[in-house]
């Protein structure tokens, strides 16, 4: 299987996980959502495949998160849904999709656990050293 990032160039913690995983050698497939936004359908999937609920994919930090109100507890997860496709930047990264599950990787070393032939050590953008060995959990 290909393995899949949802994957902002423009996020430290995105660059990093597609580094691993290219460093993994995992053949790789690279989608850059804020380009391609994922379908009602895709995005649901994803959430079903990560096990969150959606309220715990959205990101708050440089989004109208705020604007939207979309801290407020009564409103439902399609409402949340919709406000991720109309605004894609809400959408939290990177997700990446392996033949070993999904999962939002934050922290970047989360992606480990993911992969079929981890790298053994990474040093991350940051100078940060992370170990495969250490993080393997799924």
């Amino acid at each position: 299987m290909t393995s899949l990032i949802y994957h902002n160039p423009d996020c430290g913690t995105s660059r990093n996980t597609l580094a691993i995983m290219q460093a993994s050698k995992e053949p790789l497939e690279v989608v850059e959502y804020l380009k391609t936004p994922p379908s009602r359908e895709r995005l649901c999937d994803l959430i079903a495949m990560m096990a969150i609920a959606p309220r715990e994919l959205l990101r708050r930090k440089g989004t109208p998160f705020d604007e939207l109100g979309l801290d407020d507890p009564a409103l439902s997860d399609d409402a949340l849904i919709d406000a991720m496709l109309e605004h894609p930047i809400l959408i939290n990264r990177p997700i990446v999709v392996t033949a070993k599950g999904a999962r939002l990787c934050r922290p970047s070393e989360r992606v480990f656990g993911l992969l079929a032939t981890p790298v053994a050590r990474y040093t991350k953008e940051d100078g940060e050293v992370v170990a495969a060995k250490d993080h393997v959990d799924v």
